[in-house]
């Protein structure tokens, strides 16, 4: 009895060409993560229990994958693996680890599968893919590393062509230096608020203000944090309505000191002003977060959400070391955004992998067209050669198929003449080339091989 072939809920298998554009995704990151001094690491799979769980909340464990041999589980021990389910807390024992080893700041890049047990659904993945960039320092990290991640961010994505997108950014340190400064000083009452904010797109802002009041906010102060973080201006703008509040806080002037100087170190590293945007009302974020947070959207497909998220720390690593590590961070979800953008046909193919393909019109000239691959390949191409005999037509099928760009076909004719007949498969043309003027011909049909 045959099984059917059939693959699990929540991961990605694709085509070879959908595989292509995939890799050229990760390519780019990739070299764009090293255009800005970032090395790469990679951590394994699978991690001890007790260190990977140790950050982690309940229904963070309900999502996490433990890993037992069958040997184990028939002498009955417990599991004492787990998978990863994202890169950082990975990272922080990394750091921790190998402290001495390391020079700080230390920019890492990290591009790996992660895990999570997540419900099958579209858009939730079980498997996939997360490109992670950190900057983590010894003892004190400077603020004006906040602004380099975006400016990467901006390269890549550009580079990507994935259309118009906006990185949205904040600093926690305002909004919670705000209601410290209006007398909401208690960490909890603070992030209930907070909270509450976060409902603003779903209730409205006359309900949210219902709700904070409630929650000890003067009707005052409530109007003045909701149009602040409604303010549609640009960051100048923002910045000055900040800069002509009466309420100031230790905590809020430090936080608005640090987008001053993000917002000038942008400018200085030339990112578009309009990639950029100062919005408080994301200043919410995650509770690790302790000062700068991002998101990334992309401006026509709001419903993608962020696609690209991070923030700044104070300490990265404080469960496996007493050295405090603070650092700033960025993560692409790549699987979750090629699945967004291939469904909305949102991406462009990529060229194929394989540049030429040769087909010897006779078997006996194999050898032939074996020479020949080789000195295309030492040339820089990337050449495959065809053995399978048959009909002309047939083999033009598979080549069209696979989407390879051009074909050299070799016969009798061409061997006495010292030709070879070069086929543009796209353009069905075709023209007949002296061995002498060949690499001159793939030179101009092709994008010649770099160093």
């Amino acid at each position: 009895m045959l099984i059917q072939p059939r693959t699990p809920t929540g991961t990605l298998e694709l085509l070879p060409r959908e595989q292509m554009v995939f890799q050229h995704m990760l390519d780019t990151i990739r070299r764009g993560y090293e255009r800005f001094g970032f090395v790469p690491v990679e951590t394994p799979v699978f991690e001890l229990k007790d260190v990977l769980l140790t950050k982690s909340g309940g229904e963070t464990e309900k999502q996490v994958y433990f890993v037992q041999s069958t040997g184990a589980i028939q002498q009955g021990h417990a599991a004492d693996l787990a998978l990863r389910f994202d890169l950082t807390v990975p990272l922080a024992r990394y750091v921790a680890e190998h402290e001495r080893e390391l020079a700080f700041p230390f920019r890492r890049y990290q591009i790996q599968r992660v895990y999570r047990g997540e419900r099958a659904q579209r858009g939730r993945f079980r498997e996939f893919y997360q490109c992670d960039i950190d900057i983590i320092g010894k003892d004190k990290l400077d603020s004006g590393y906040d602004a380099e991640l975006p400016a990467i961010i901006v390269q890549i994505f550009e580079e990507l062509k994935v259309g118009e997108f906006t990185i949205h950014f904040s600093n926690r340190k305002i909004l919670l230096g705000l209601l410290a400064g209006f007398g909401i000083d208690d960490a909890e009452k603070q992030k209930l608020i907070l909270r509450e904010i976060d409902k603003l797109d779903k209730i409205g802002a006359d309900k949210v203000c219902e709700l904070i009041v409630a929650l000890g906010l003067s009707i005052e102060h409530a109007d003045i944090l909701l149009r602040l973080i409604q303010h549609k201006g640009n960051k100048d703008e923002i910045l000055a309505a900040l800069d002509g509040l009466n309420a100031r806080h230790q905590v809020f002037e430090q936080g608005l000191q640090e987008v001053k100087r993000m917002v000038d170190a942008l400018r200085a590293l030339g990112v578009p002003e309009h990639r950029t945007r100062l919005n408080l009302a994301i200043a919410r974020g995650l509770d690790y977060y302790t000062g700068t947070v991002y998101e990334t959207l992309i401006d026509e497909h709001p419903e993608f959400g962020s696609v690209c998220s991070g923030g700044r720390y104070d300490d990265l690593a404080s469960f496996y070391t007493k050295s405090k590590l603070p650092g700033v961070g960025l993560s692409i979800g790549l699987t979750r955004l090629f699945d967004q953008f291939n469904a909305h046909k949102l991406l462009s193919a990529v060229p194929n992998t394989v540049q030429i393909v040769i087909f010897p019109l006779e078997q006996q000239y194999d050898q032939y067209a074996l020479k020949l691959g080789t000195d295309l390949r030492k040339a820089g191409y990337t050449v495959e050669n065809y053995w399978e005999p048959g009909k002309l037509d047939k083999k033009l099928r598979y080549a069209d198929k696979a989407g390879m760009p051009v074909a050299i076909l070799i016969g009798g004719d061409e061997v006495a003449k010292g030709t070879v007949i070069v086929k543009d498969l796209a353009a069905k043309t075709q023209v007949e080339v002296l061995h002498d003027n060949l690499l001159q011909k793939l030179g101009e049909m092709l994008q010649h091989p770099g160093v």
